[in-house]
């Protein structure tokens, strides 16, 4: 299960060009696999989002990097964040997920969700179908992927998907296969499917709404006759960290300036949707601010680097601060 976990969803670094780009991402995991990270996860996207670049910055394939990636670390746990489920045939992608926990010795977990970029789909000939068919989608995708997990072979006529006794060999080393993680934050669907299908949820959500969605997901446990505890329970942030907390608002304000904003002169309301989702300041204020999600039900925390998750020695640095607060 994941404790703490680094989201890289960037791959245009400053000054790397494409022939180094990969030994870039790979240091960078390597040292994630060395100081307190337990697990290390990428986008399952094709272009880069709005919020983060524009669509023709670099993107690598989600699972051609895991899997390159498992040959460079010993420690960490491998998957995505998430991966859509319109992008592959689920047998498909259980025999993915399965060959990167055998390459792994045992490190793969299968992040998912109902998709959602539509520009990436008209672009490259993949269908968008409406979300009610998606989430169809997603919840015959788990019941096929969970049966070849496990090695049962299974025959499934859904209304989107079939199998006839799909054989997974070889089998995943994780007993019992990978586990399941779920991501988003929609109470009606997402949440539920949690509940029934997976050992882990990833909370997108904002901190503020966070004790809610914790709430609900209970709700839906309760459907199911299952303990919440046995679901692991983490919320996605971008982490700012700093030696000093100037230093840390320098890294937001890197950030923020191709965008004309500075984070001392935001309005009070767009700081607060921010900062919601912001881990900001120097060590002591990070430990508070992981402190206070844990009191919410969250059982870990997955933290991208926006302006500096390609540096290995902020990564370190991130991973022994946050290593220290979650203990």
């Amino acid at each position: 299960m994941i404790r703490l976990g680094l989201q890289l969803p960037n791959f245009t670094f400053p000054g790397v060009a494409p022939e180094d780009l990969f030994e870039t991402v790979a240091a960078v995991a390597v040292a994630a696999d060395g100081s307190g990270w337990d697990t290390v996860m990428v986008m399952d996207h094709f272009f880069q989002l709005p919020m983060l670049g524009p669509p023709e910055n670099e993107m690598f394939e989600a699972y051609t990097l895991l899997g390159a990636l498992a040959a460079r670390t010993t420690n960490v746990k491998l998957g995505t964040l998430v991966t859509g489920v319109t992008y592959r045939n689920p047998a498909l992608l259980a025999k993915i997920v399965t060959t990167l926990d055998v390459i792994s010795k045992g490190r793969a977990f299968l992040g998912i969700g109902a998709a959602w970029y539509e520009v990436e789909h008209n672009a490259l000939g993949v269908d968008f179908p409406p979300v009610k068919e998606r989430f169809e989608r997603l919840a015959e995708a788990l019941v096929i992927c969970r049966g070849m997990f496990r090695g049962e072979r299974p025959t499934f006529e859904g209304k989107h998907h079939r199998v006839e006794d799909a054989i997974n060999s070889p089998a995943p080393i994780t007993p019992g296969g990978p586990p399941i993680m779920i991501g988003g934050q929609g109470e009606k669907k997402t949440l539920r499917l949690m509940a029934e299908h997976a050992e882990m949820a990833n909370f997108t959500a904002g901190f503020d709404e966070l004790p809610r969605k914790i709430e609900v997901l209970a709700a839906h446990c309760a459907d199911f006759d299952r303990d919440i505890a046995t679901i692991n329970k983490t919320a996605l942030a971008s982490l700012f960290l700093g030696a000093t907390m100037e230093a840390a608002v320098a890294k937001v304000d890197q950030r923020l300036a191709p965008m004309g904003m500075s984070w001392t002169t935001l309005d009070d309301a767009t700081k607060a949707m921010l900062g919601a989702r912001f881990i900001l300041g120097d060590p002591d204020t990070v430990g508070e601010q992981v402190q206070e999600l844990l009191a919410v039900g969250m059982d870990g925390l997955t933290v991208n680097l926006p302006s500096d998750g390609h540096d290995p020695e902020a990564v370190e640095f991130a991973g022994q601060v946050l290593g220290q607060a979650l203990a």
